[in-house]
């Protein structure tokens, strides 16, 4: 290679690293980490987790990080079905040798009952169990402390004087207190689902129930509340894109984490869009997850991909995205601007099918290791190994998979007017 080809591809190593850099910020993961989260049933429900991998995964395409999701139904500090916690923690955590560990405990450690001195003395110690174990095993290991989520006393009565969703918070504190000590994140799972609930029990108090069905564990809609208080505390970014275009002047007025090409056309405008980045995708035709997302910030704070077009004349346009329709909108509108992450869109599409990546990845995770790699510990089968590394290969394959899928590629819009 010749000294000049070598140069240029320094310097266009040098600026795709500078362009993943800024699109990332002030992010808690980096490119590397390996993330794995540890929990109860809420965890083992697999739905904050799958939902905050999505967002991680196609918000920042280009960052390489990986996820364990490692919950166990009914577990408490000191471990549960899944074995007592020395072996939890050795098989379930430290093994995958994470960068950065998430720990939700709680609801079945305060045990379903008002406050108890020696019942929360058992949480407090085993949970410090748990961040000596893992740290002294993994040195600079990032570990995110979570506040435990709601038991549901909004849209039920509780069942005793004050609420069992009381003691939880008082739980909550023991782990903001040890987080200030322990230079831990914290991420509180409580208070937005709360707030989230009384809201939607404003709206519509029948549907609100089914928010945390059983008043322990949360739907879809209550899960994505959760993931979006994680990755808040992750400091993950609401932006996707954000474009401005003046049609009038036909010349691109602001282009966040996209690049914009191609302005033609005047009061029909025409361009081509390469963005970095996808929308988090959202089943808002379910009306349980609806509810949840309009009783809460989650737009607001984690999918904004707004597009402003000014200086339009007619009326109405319709919008196309690579030949598609995608909505009806007044110039007024498009002159506020429109918030295509809410929309049908190619991008939201593409998104939805990299979470049903996400999904089937773990999916085989948890077979290998809920159906071969505990139950046949101890059966001294000598295909055992080969089984699960098989299964590893194939859960690989389908990381690569979403990985690729995650890729945004250039669309072409159009905005029509209307007669």
């Amino acid at each position: 290679m010749s000294f000049m080809r070598r140069l240029l591809s320094l310097c266009a190593l040098m600026l795709m690293c500078l362009s993943t850099a800024h699109a990332q910020g002030n992010f808690y993961l980096r490119n590397g980490d390996r993330v794995v989260f540890y929990g109860d049933s809420i965890t083992d429900q697999r739905l904050y987790t799958t939902f905050a991998e999505t967002y991680v995964v196609t918000r920042f395409p280009q960052l390489n990080v990986s996820f364990v999701h490692s919950g166990w139904g009914g577990d408490r500090v000191g471990g549960g079905g899944g074995g007592p916690i020395d072996l939890r923690l050795q098989r379930d955590v430290i093994a995958y040798k994470p960068t950065v560990m998430t720990i939700m405990l709680g609801m079945n450690d305060a045990s379903y009952k008002a406050y108890d001195q020696g019942t929360f003395d058992t949480y407090a110690k085993g949970y410090q169990h748990i961040i000596d174990t893992v740290k002294q095993a993994l040195p600079g290991i990032r570990i995110t402390a979570i506040q435990p989520s709601p038991f549901d006393d909004v849209t039920q009565a509780p069942k005793f004087e004050g609420g069992y969703n009381a003691v939880l918070v008082r739980y909550g504190q023991y782990l903001k207190d040890l987080a200030q000590k322990q230079n831990l994140n914290l991420a509180d799972l409580n208070t937005p689902v709360v707030a989230d609930l009384e809201k939607a029990k404003a709206t519509d108090a029948a549907l609100a129930q089914k928010i945390i069905p059983d008043r322990v564990h949360p739907g879809p809609g209550g899960h994505l509340i959760m993931a979006e208080a994680l990755l808040k505390a992750w400091n993950a970014p609401a932006i996707v894109t954000n474009v401005e275009i003046d049609a009038n002047g036909q010349r691109v007025v602001r282009s966040d984490n996209t690049r914009v090409t191609g302005l033609a056309g005047g009061n029909n405008p025409t361009w081509m869009q390469s963005d970095n980045a996808l929308p988090m995708p959202v089943n808002m035709g379910d009306p349980v997850i609806a509810l949840a997302v309009n009783s809460s910030d989650f737009t607001q704070a984690l999918n904004q991909e707004p597009l402003k077009v000014t200086g339009l004349t007619a009326a109405k346009y319709t919008l196309k995205i690579d030949g598609q329709d995608v909505g009806i909108f007044t110039k007024e509108q498009l002159a506020d601007g429109i918030n295509l992450a809410t929309q049908q869109t190619p991008m939201s599409k593409q998104a939805a099918n990299v979470h049903g990546l996400t999904v089937r990845h773990d999916d085989i995770h948890t077979t290998r290791w809920r159906q071969y790699q505990v139950p046949m510990a101890n059966d001294n089968l000598p295909h055992l190994t080969e089984v699960m590394r098989a299964l590893d290969d194939l859960e690989a394959d389908v990381v690569a998979q979403q990985r690729a899928a995650a890729q945004p590629v250039p669309h072409r819009y159009e905005l029509v007017a209307q007669p």
